[in-house]
């Protein structure tokens, strides 16, 4: 399926919407819509796709995404276990670029603001102590009137001022689907998120696409500049990337679980990418910590 555009309309007395969730687990689909989108997790773990950056998410992470850029939050696989008992919570902002206004952007006051809106298009995760733009979502989710738009007036003007952040996506990315209006890469893509951590043939994701492996080979170089098997590769080193900063698997176990069906194989692969081994990345990352 192509990246769902999600329509929202907002109440007739509010500009912008905001929402407090808590479900078994997120919307696991690849979307994208009008709006930006601020959000901060309050609980559960996964994989962020965001364009074309794979990242984990936790709670307490916070991240912006500009309009039409694709996302989805995919949690982990124990969050789908029947029983589990887990919850997925976030707090999340809707809002349009001309929610106060076409103009508004435009004076010289909201310089700063409509630099970071300008940043989200690629996506932005925040650094910085999150805990006073927690509070402060919360605020406007209960606030009424002027007030709550003088409130996210606020947090986006502390957001603009924050200087510790990554941006995800990398620059002008467009998705592969929305340019070129071909809908078949939007289903190749979800399938893959959804099922990288398996073995998937080229007869199988050929078949997604309704060509042979061939065609299909052709097609997807063609809307992507890549081959197929180096985008697989490259969403399960992503999820590897998460699997070993937790700490939970030992690097043959990561290997597995992250769609890799032998360790020398896994190694290889992820040297390749990332430049270094499984194994000096954590280490890495453990110094850094």
């Amino acid at each position: 399926m192509k990246p769902k555009l999600l329509e929202r309309r907002n109440p007739f007395d509010r500009s912008f919407v905001s929402a407090k969730h808590s479900y078994p687990h997120f919307l696991n689909v690849w979307h994208y819509h009008p709006e930006f989108e601020l959000v901060y997790i309050l609980e559960s773990t996964g994989t962020r796709f965001i364009g074309d950056s794979i990242k984990p998410f936790a709670p307490g992470d916070l991240v912006l995404i500009g309009e039409a850029l694709p996302h989805m939050w995919q949690n982990d696989p124990v969050y789908f276990e029947k029983g589990s008992g887990l919850q997925a919570e976030a707090i999340t902002l809707h809002f349009r670029k001309d929610f106060a206004g076409v103009e508004f952007l435009q004076i010289p006051e909201m310089l700063q603001i409509q630099q970071l809106l300008d940043r989200a298009g690629q996506g932005i995760v925040f650094h910085e102590s999150n805990e006073e733009v927690k509070e402060m979502m919360l605020a406007i989710h209960q606030a009424e009137g002027f007030h709550r738009l003088y409130l996210l007036m606020l947090m986006l003007q502390k957001l603009a001022q924050c200087t510790d952040y990554e941006l995800l996506s990398t620059q002008g990315f467009t998705h592969p689907g929305e340019k070129s209006g071909d809908l078949r890469i939007d289903k190749v893509y979800s399938f893959t998120f959804n099922n990288f951590r398996r073995n998937i043939s080229l007869e199988e994701v050929a078949d997604v696409a309704n060509l042979n492996p061939t065609a299909f080979c052709r097609f997807f170089k063609k809307h992507t500049k890549k081959n197929y098997s180096k985008f697989l590769n490259e969403i399960r080193i992503g999820y590897a990337c998460k699997l070993l900063l937790e700490e939970r698997h030992n690097i043959s176990e990561v290997g597995y679980e992250s769609g890799f069906n032998n360790l020398s194989n896994f190694n290889r692969q992820f040297k390749g990418m990332m430049g270094i081994s499984p194994s000096q990345y954590l280490n890495k990352y453990k110094v850094q910590g």
